[in-house]
Formats: C-alpha cells, structure tokens, sequence
C-alpha cells in the first residue's frame, strides 16, 4: 500500500516538471538606456541684438590725432638734463633733453682752431705765390735780356709753380675743417633731443643720469588738434559715405550724473578707395569740428552714428 503511494508522488512530480511547474532559472536583465536630453532652446531675449540698423550705423572707435610719435636718441650718450616732462605743451623745434656733449664742444673747439691755423696758411702761401710769380717775371726778362741762365729760369718756374700747389692744398684744407666742423656741429645738434612739432608731451621714457643708446624712445609727442576718428564701414552699406559729409559723435564712456550723452559733430575727410578683404569693410577719416571740444583728448573711446539710407533720387 504504501509502495502505490510512492509510485503516485513520483508520477505526479514529473507531470508537473513536464508543464512547466518547475522552477525557473533568472533570466539576464536588459538596461534601459536613459531618453536622450533635448537641449535647452534659447530664449529670444539672450540672442545677440545688433547695435545698429541697416539704415543707421553705430560703430565704436576711439579719438586719435593726425600727429602722435615717439621721440627717439638720434646718438649714445648719458642724459645731462631733462627740461620737460609729461603733460607740457611745446613748440617746435623745442629742446625736451639734453645729452652729455663735453667731448663734442672740445672737439669743435679743436676743429675750430684747425680752421684759423689753416685760413692763416691760406694767406700766407697767397703772398708767397705772389712774390713767386713776380719772381718768374722778372727771370724772363732777364733771361731775355741775357742777364740769367736757363737753369735760374726754370728754378724760378718751378718756385712759383710750388707756391701755387701749396696754395691750393691749404685751401682744400681749410674746406677739410669746415666739413669736420659740420659734423661735430652736427653731433652736437644730435645730442639736442627737440619736439619734432608742436604738441604735447604724452610720456616721459628717460631720466637724469641715463645711459641711452642710438634710436631709444625718450619721449612720445602726440598732437592735441585737429581731433579726428577712423572707423570701418561695411561694404554692405546702402551706399558709401562723402567727403565733407556730417556725422555725430558720442563718447562712451560718460561718469553718472553728467547730464546725458554729449554729441559732437564731425566732417568726413577721406573715405578709402579699396575694401579690406578680411573684414569686408573699408576705412573712413572724419575730423571732429566745433568750438566745444576742450574736454576731448585722444585715445577716448567714441560711437560715430552715420545715418546709411540710401537717399531717395529727386
């Protein structure tokens, strides 16, 4: 009896297998990959707006001058005295330092003196070619006469002939010194470091007691006028601006509190002929006008507003 039972277990457990009942093995599990995030759009309002339109532009610049320069050494030397200084305004032609130039002035003294020696050997052997020549006179007539050999003639020939040549080889002398006398003035004058035009000093580079060498900036010379402003204009641009045409001009950079923006007026002065090739643009001058420009100095950051419609045809 108990054998039959046994034998229904058996049977019943492997019907069960055979459906399927069993257990099952765990199946590998797949990843999911994660949805792909959008990025984020835009906004309107942080897109880059242009300053200026089609038919108005408005271009950042800054002001600068026909005339802005650095004044170099034209010779070593150590410097001997500084008379200007940044912020001085000067005239042409006006010394701004000076450099030491003890050696040159004893050399031009020395030169100086080498020209008297050689102006008085001048006048010397002019007289001596004079009394030669009336020595030559009178060995021809003799000569003629009978009185003298040939010898004593060609002797005085060949005296007056010296004298000549003597003459001549003072006189190349005393153009000699004149030529050494222009250099060392010359070098003096190098030593002089002058204002090449009239301006205003914008930077001192040396001071008392320096050594400079040849072509060191010592000092930089700008222009305060004539105010001008260069600026590029599209080749786009409805059309191209005129010579003597009016623009206003607008600084930038205004403290709080001043009152507004101040416009200033400028003429146009020369509009290039060719196009830049790597900004497609081309370069225009104008020079600021008006009685009111005290305040404005170079290097001031400017906006020039050119109003670029096309103009209607009459």
């Amino acid at each position: 009896m108990r054998a039959k039972k046994t034998f229904w277990w058996l049977a019943l457990l492997l019907v069960g297998t055979a459906c399927g009942g069993g257990p099952t093995e765990p199946q590998p599990s797949r990843e999911v990959p994660p949805p792909a995030r959008t990025p984020p759009q835009e906004s309107a309002s942080s897109s880059a707006r242009p300053t200026s339109s089609p038919d108005r532009l408005e271009i950042l610049s800054v002001l600068s001058v026909e005339r802005a320069v650095e004044v170099l050494a034209r010779r070593d030397g150590p410097v001997v005295e500084v008379l200007h200084d940044q912020g001085d305004r000067v005239s042409q032609g006006t010394v701004l330092a000076r450099l030491d130039d003890q050696e040159l002035l004893a050399q031009l003294d020395r030169a100086q003196a080498d020209l008297e020696v050689a102006q008085n050997n001048v006048k010397y052997n002019q007289a001596e070619m004079e009394a030669r020549r009336a020595a030559l006179r009178r060995a021809q007539e003799m000569n003629e006469s009978g009185l003298n050999s040939e010898a004593d003639l060609e002797e005085a020939e060949f005296r007056a002939k010296g004298a000549e040549y003597d003459l001549e080889s003072w006189r190349a002398m005393v153009e000699r010194t004149r030529a050494d006398i222009r250099i060392l003035e010359l070098e003096l004058e190098k030593s002089r470091i002058r204002a090449p035009f009239r301006g205003v000093v914008d930077r001192r580079y040396i001071r008392m007691g320096q050594t400079v060498s040849k072509d060191e900036k010592c000092f930089r010379l700008s222009q305060l006028a004539p105010l001008q402003v260069r600026f590029l204009v599209p080749e786009t641009a409805p059309r191209r601006p005129r010579v003597g045409e009016l623009i206003n001009v607008e600084l930038v950079n205004v403290a709080p509190g001043s009152g507004g923006v101040p416009v200033y007026l400028a003429r146009i002065q020369k509009v290039s002929p060719t196009v830049d090739a790597a900004s497609g643009s081309y370069d225009v001058t104008a020079v600021l006008t008006g009685s009111d420009l005290g305040e404005l100095r170079p290097g001031m950051a400017v906006q020039v507003v050119w109003e670029a419609k096309q103009e209607s045809s009459p």
